[in-house]
């Protein structure tokens, strides 16, 4: 299912890295290598940009509803093979074939959602303040698309990004994650057998400084797309930005859910448990900052502690949450863990790697609460990417908001209560581009918008219908009549 080893995708056919160099994948359920992968450098860069460039005028002029239809002829082909795509992923990432699955199904809403904008590529008729002038606005590709995605959810991060782009008219260049390449490479896989024509998507493998540094740098490269953490959204933003490239930045999280004392504290910790430990908290929107309101502090981290003490940490459907996807990811982790300890904070479960025999080959880590950190502390600030969470008590909604809005990141928040204003007031006030009520912090959907503030984004939203705004070009038509003529 996944080849021994894992080579690009560039004009339509596998093909090594010019350097011959490669780099092994291994498993985060227990360190065994899954395959090896080609280690692409600058060169095999040039020549999947080379390829895109020369597919992008014949794909720009094919028009968009047939795009469209051959989008989902490689829709079809994850449909056909979504159990396929499922235990790669599993397989890759140490999730559970449950999870697989159903990120595998929502990585093909996406698709079908996007091939449909083929037939809805709008632009607009307006009026003009011009007497005889008919003013409208067409929406054109930019060109090439370089596409850098991360890890943690692998389908729904290619599609996330390769639908809009491709469907809007440009070619693209996809920078896979090199902690799930096997991932993008079976996708590279059915593009090709459900017949995207060569050029139209090419796929390198390989590490950031060498395989996507190179991508954001290109000069042919028209927008360039990423989703992973603050500290490289940065270095893209300066090195795009400075050749006018424009750049969309999906960027990591640290969200609060805050639980008010009117709140229904069975559904409040049922909702935080799903929210900071699934996916191994590897998700930009996990709630990794609790801030509980006095009055129930104690009743609600009574029964979080309950829950997160019952919590199974495994590969399979019978488990919670799996791995994290690799050991330095581990060891970061673990780190910023003790360095909170010896801060003054309290561990109440977890703040440990599991050595048990079942998981000590694993990257696994316990499912960790704390408390007593600081606001201010490191790890109250910086994402960590794992199933960690902190408690935060305070006394009223305004202080409970004040903190939630208290820190570097604005990706997603949530609130629990039943005092409909309250919910209302918090929705307007968080400074997140994702306010939920009563549920989870995380949860994006096809149609709709996601993105964030502050050192979450740079303002730009995908999927949505907002995502075409990411990949496309809009040009001011004005149409003007001679009456003599009439």
């Amino acid at each position: 299912m996944i080849p021994t080893l894992i080579p690009n995708w560039i004009n339509g056919r596998e093909v090594p890295a010019q350097a011959g160099e490669e780099f092994p994948k291994l498993s985060p359920h227990d360190g065994v290598q899954l395959c090896r992968v080609v280690r692409s450098r600058a060169a095999d860069v040039a020549a999947a940009v080379s390829a895109a460039c020369s597919a992008q005028s014949l794909w720009a002029e094919t028009p968009p509803v047939q795009r469209g239809l051959l989008l989902h002829a490689l829709v079809r082909k994850l449909q056909d093979n979504a159990e396929a795509i499922a235990q790669v992923v599993a397989r890759e990432t140490g999730k559970s074939l449950r999870d697989a699955r159903g990120e595998t199904g929502g990585a093909i809403q996406l698709g079908l959602f996007y091939v449909g904008e083929g037939q809805r590529l709008y632009g607009r008729t307006t009026t003009s303040g011009v007497p005889n002038r008919v003013a409208m606005t067409l929406r054109q590709p930019i060109g090439v698309a370089g596409l850098i995605i991360a890890a943690n959810t692998p389908i729904a991060n290619v599609a996330w990004k390769v639908f809009p782009a491709l469907v809007c008219g440009n070619t693209a260049v996809l920078k896979a994650a090199e902690d799930t390449p096997a991932t993008a490479w079976i996708f590279g896989r059915l593009a090709a057998e459900g017949g995207l024509p060569p050029g139209v998507l090419n796929i390198v493998q390989g590490f950031g400084p060498e395989a996507g540094e190179p991508l954001v740098e290109h000069p042919a490269v028209g927008v360039v797309s990423f989703t992973g953490s603050t500290k490289v959204g940065k270095i893209i933003q300066q090195k795009a930005g400075a050749r006018l490239a424009r750049v969309s930045l999906e960027l990591g999280g640290k969200n609060p859910l805050v639980v008010c004392d009117d709140a229904d504290l069975d559904n409040a910790v049922e909702w935080t448990v799903r929210s900071a430990f699934s996916n191994a908290g590897q998700r930009c929107a996990a709630a990794s900052r609790l801030v509980v309101f006095d009055t129930v502090y104690g009743e609600f981290r009574s029964r979080l502690l309950t829950k997160t003490q019952q919590l199974k940490v495994g590969p399979s459907d019978a488990d919670d949450f799996g791995p994290v996807i690799n050991e330095r990811q581990l060891g970061n982790i673990l780190h910023a863990v003790e360095e909170a300890r010896r801060a003054g904070g309290s561990v109440l479960h977890g703040g440990h790697r599991l050595v048990d025999p079942a998981h000590v080959r694993g990257f696994y880590m316990a499912p960790t609460l704390l408390e007593d950190v600081s606001p201010e502390d490191p790890i109250s600030r910086t994402e960590l990417f794992g199933p960690v969470a902190i408690l935060y008590r305070v006394k009223d909604y305004g202080e409970a908001l004040a903190l939630a809005n208290a820190s570097p990141y604005g990706l997603t928040a949530c609130i629990h209560t039943r005092d409909f204003s309250r919910a209302l007031h918090f929705c307007q006030k968080v400074q997140a581009g994702v306010a939920v009520v009563n549920a989870g912090t995380y949860g994006s959907e096809p149609h709709l918008p996601f993105g964030g503030h502050k050192q979450s984004g740079n303002g730009s939203r995908e999927p949505g219908t907002e995502g075409l705004d990411v990949y496309s070009e809009l040009k001011n038509v004005y149409l003007n009549i001679a009456p003599a003529g009439l």
